[in-house]
């Protein structure tokens, strides 16, 4: 079971914000791109992550950086849905 707090306090102290997202079966979240970095993590489920040319399917807990400017697309499994953190990097954030 991962610590929502311990993990909320370590993106907080890194300069991210927090959130937690959840998805039904199927969900595809197309070519996003964002001005500043973003951090995922795979809370329940399973999810396909592409990060620019690299496709990944994340661990529960496992912390992915998607870079500033990096398309990205977010694929949830047919079969279950999936919930997870997600946080951009508020230092760097356009203002």
């Amino acid at each position: 079971m991962l610590d929502t707090t311990i993990i909320e306090n370590n993106w907080r102290s890194r300069g991210f914000s927090f959130e937690l997202w959840e998805d039904h079966p199927g969900q595809i979240w197309k070519d996003f791109r964002h001005e500043t970095d973003e951090l995922f993590m795979l809370l329940e489920g399973e999810v396909i992550l592409t990060v620019g040319n690299k496709t990944l399917k994340p661990a529960i807990g496992e912390e992915v950086l998607i870079p500033a400017g990096v398309d990205h697309t977010v694929q949830t499994s047919s079969t279950t849905g999936s919930r997870w953190y997600y946080g951009y990097n508020l230092r760097f954030a356009p203002r």
